[in-house]
């Protein structure tokens, strides 16, 4: 497998380096289509690759490419055939100079010469689009600007390619055409770009050569750029850290995110006026810039939620309630719960705000025992998103039971850094085993679950009731101790005496 790998990374780099590899020529795309779907602190973005195998040499490998740009603001990306619901494996391989590209392998099942398939790429951007003017009044709307490459990196000769770029309304102030892109797209320049309501579409662009490499990019890259208007909050997750605590004696999961949450929309210019936030709601013409409040899902079946800041608890806050489904079956948006939160306060551009979200749920709603091999199996979400939110930093710590061994943690997508540590409450001996998870540059889509696997000896079980039956037991001795212990100076006969 070793000698696989790297004859596989060997091929990737030799084709990075202007196609100078046979085996990294044996692909072309006959049609390449992108889909831009613009948005807040996230972007969607879906690209089709329709290609061809031009011979049997070399691995049934295909080569993405990504630029600086996208690699840079990519926080998803997944790959599939069209059709088909299993996702390709994808290997990242960094950058490469020679390509002035971040390079991926995706393996594709075995193709005959002349053969076909559609590889379909998803991919989800992070802080794409930023605010232009970076600064307007309350009243004022809220413009966006977003850029991007015209020319879709690939190391492989295209045929024809098109980009789309659709607004979230057909409030689009501006977009940029630039003559160059005529060279391959056969027209004039006013005819390279064209716009249908919300949707600017670029191309098609023929006969495009390997587009990695800096000559090309240096001659004939171009950067399009779309100014929109955006009618919502644009809410980013500057951290997130949730912590899952497990308690068997109890029957127990606790859940508790702590969040703080910034608007990125453009600050605000002037002083802000609570009077002209009402009277924009009486008048149905509200700041599309300003955030007044947060629906979260939650699971169902759940008790005990809560919500507080800094300064305490917030009232202003409404929970609508789902009982827990009678079958076992995958949770969905049709059986939660949703929790409305409304900040102290309003959040307006360059704003901050942090909270922290609770709750109790029954440990048997998450967990499954297996009594052959005496393991526990405990699944819980890796957050629970913002709705449209990018989120710059998330935290999850699982805090197991006190005397588990055997922990094994799998979660839902490889994470930056993951560790241990011992986490000390109270009524403990010897501590609680603790596993954190790190990662970074995620999505309201980073919701998979993280499963912990663990076994707990008889003696750890029992260890919790003879710890308090001990401490009562400590704590009645003493009491009689104390009643029986004369603490006065001097006895009855001396006082006498004197």
């Amino acid at each position: 497998m070793g000698l696989i790998h790297w004859l596989l990374a060997a091929a990737l780099t030799a084709h990075s380096a202007q196609c100078a590899s046979t085996s990294m020529r044996s692909f072309e795309n006959t049609n390449v289509q992108r889909t831009i779907e613009l948005g807040g602190s996230l972007t969607h973005v879906t690209t089709t690759f329709a290609i061809k195998a031009l011979g049997e040499l070399g691995p049934n490998v295909y080569t993405l490419a990504l630029s600086e740009l996208d690699e840079e603001k990519t926080a998803l990306m997944d790959v599939k055939l069209k059709g088909s619901k299993e996702t390709l494996k994808l290997e990242k391989f960094g950058f490469n100079q020679k390509s002035n590209a971040y390079l991926y392998s995706v393996e594709l099942p075995p193709m005959a010469e002349d053969a076909t398939a559609t590889i379909v790429v998803n991919s989800i951007l992070s802080h794409a689009s930023t605010p232009f003017p970076e600064s307007i009044k309350q009243a004022d709307p809220q413009l966006l600007k977003f850029s991007t490459e015209a020319y879709i990196l690939s190391p492989y000769r295209t045929l024809s390619e098109r980009t789309k770029i659709r607004a979230p309304s057909p409030k689009v102030t501006s977009f940029s055409a630039p003559a160059e892109l005529s060279k391959y797209a056969g027209t004039t320049a006013d005819s390279v770009a064209t716009r249908s309501g919300a949707v600017i579409t670029y191309g098609p662009f023929q006969d495009l050569p390997p587009t990695t490499g800096l000559p090309f990019q240096r001659e004939n890259q171009k950067l399009l750029t779309v100014h929109y208007e955006y009618d919502s909050p644009i809410i980013s997750v500057v951290s997130l850290d949730r912590s899952a605590e497990i308690s068997h004696w109890g029957d127990n999961l606790n859940i508790q995110d702590s969040v703080h949450i910034r608007n990125d929309g453009p600050q605000l210019k002037g002083h802000f006026s609570r009077l002209e936030l009402q009277q924009s709601r009486y008048f149905n013409k509200p700041s599309t810039q300003v955030l007044t409040h947060l629906t979260l899902q939650l699971p169902a079946g759940i008790h005990k939620p809560y919500y507080y800041d800094s300064i305490g608890n917030v009232t202003t806050s409404r929970y609508r309630q789902t009982p827990k489904p009678k079958s076992n079956t995958k949770r969905s948006s049709a059986a939660s719960s949703f929790m409305e939160i409304r900040p102290r306060y309003p959040l307006l551009g360059g704003w901050n705000y942090t909270y922290t979200l609770g709750w109790d749920a029954p440990l048997g709603d998450s967990a499954t025992f297996d009594k052959k091999t005496g393991k526990y199996v405990v699944g819980v979400p890796f957050m629970t998103p913002v709705p449209g939110a990018a989120v710059d930093q998330a935290t999850f710590t699982f805090v197991l039971p006190e005397g588990a061994e055997n922990v094994h943690v799998e979660p839902p997508f490889p994470v930056d850094a993951m560790s241990k540590y011992t986490h000390i409450t109270y009524l403990d001996t010897i501590g609680r085993p603790a596993v954190v998870l790190r990662s970074s540059s995620l999505t309201d889509q980073h919701t998979g679950m993280v499963y912990v696997t663990y076994t707990v000896p008889v003696k750890a079980h029992l260890a919790k009731p003879l710890t308090v039956s001990t401490a009562m037991f400590g704590f009645f001795l003493l009491a009689m101790l104390f009643r029986r212990v004369d603490m006065r100076i001097g006895t009855a006969k001396t006082a006498k005496k004197h």
